[in-house]
């Protein structure tokens, strides 16, 4: 039986979440035409799997040409990834809206309190030129739920908001700053700010607009333009319904309903479970009406307390997602 919303965001345990993934499982190897033909070409019978470890994960690029769907609703929203000219995109199809404004909300509180509490800026120049952004879609949001009337997006005004982030500071305001990496590159590159209690939220990487850094040199040169002792991360995709948040040193934590584990780079049907670095496999129990199981194109680490680290990309992957850079 498919679960319910009470029954996916209330997990509160390993037991909870195995028992749930299972049944998630079983529901989209039933009901999703294209993860049922994936899972038989593999040549595994669905019936067997009976643990979370065994369950075969979707590669990412059926997202792309593919309607990848586990109920017959009508799509109310489409969700599409930002590439280059020429580059096949991906489309996340979604019935029910309300299974990601539910998980993007509910993680944000979980990670960082009431969002009625901050001023939400978000400075996402390559997103909002875009249609079909699921980033813009949860930011405005966030900034819609902060009934907050300084919340708002940016694009390239730089000098309204470093004028806001004055105006925040001086009232002493809680301020999330969630931007695109190459546009708060751009930021501090012309502003120097020293806002101590402002939460930097990167996301996004460089877009092609600049060149590639490693995280450490990102990072500080974003907390000396800031004036902040840690950069935030949000890890999130187009194609899921969930996002992991790092409070710094580029170390991610999922919600309860959400978890990433790591898959043998050589063998993909393989799970890594020696603390090695492998293929980051994301489950997603949010994501219920397309595919909640999906193997990405980034690499990653995980840690005892299931936090993980993303440490770059396959060579062949397309430059895409949030949070892409080299470790």
């Amino acid at each position: 039986m498919k679960p319910d919303k009470q029954q996916v965001f209330s997990i509160n345990s390993r037991a909870a979440f195995a028992d749930t993934a299972l049944q998630v499982f079983r529901h989209q190897a039933q009901q999703c035409a294209i993860y049922a033909d994936f899972i038989a070409g593999l040549g595994i019978d669905a019936q067997t799997i009976t643990t979370v470890e065994q369950i075969p994960f979707l590669p990412i690029e059926f997202f792309k040409g593919h309607h990848i769907l586990s109920s017959e609703d009508e799509v109310q929203v489409t969700f599409t990834s930002s590439g280059t000219t020429g580059m096949i995109t991906s489309s996340h199809y979604i019935t029910d809206i309300s299974w990601y404004e539910e998980s993007f909300r509910k993680a944000f509180e979980l990670f960082y309190g009431d969002i009625k509490g901050y001023t939400v800026l978000a400075l996402l120049p390559s997103y909002l030129e875009r249609q079909g952004s699921s980033l813009i879609y949860m930011a405005q949001d966030l900034i819609t739920q902060s009934e907050n009337p300084d919340s708002g997006f940016y694009l390239y005004n730089y000098d309204e908001l470093a004028a806001k982030l004055a105006k925040q500071q001086k009232a002493g305001k809680p301020t999330l700053l969630i931007g695109v990496t190459f546009a708060l590159l751009d930021f501090v590159e012309q502003y120097k700010i020293n806002f101590p209690q402002l939460l930097v939220m990167e996301t996004g990487g460089m877009k092609g607009r600049r060149k590639e850094m490693i995280r450490q040199e990102l990072h500080e040169a974003l907390c000396k333009g800031f004036g902040v002792k840690a950069i935030h991360s949000e890890y999130g995709m187009t194609e899921l319904l969930s996002q992991a948040y790092s409070k710094g040193e580029g170390i991610f934590a999922c919600p309860p309903w959400m978890k990433v584990i790591t898959r043998d780079t050589n063998d993909p049907l393989s799970l890594v479970t020696d603390g090695k670095a492998g293929g980051i496999n994301v489950i997603d129990l949010a994501n219920i009406n397309s595919c909640s199981f999906i193997a990405t194109k980034d690499l990653g680490k995980i840690y005892a307390d299931d936090s993980f680290e993303v440490l770059g990309r396959f060579d062949n992957a397309d430059v895409r997602g949030c949070n892409l850079l080299i470790a």
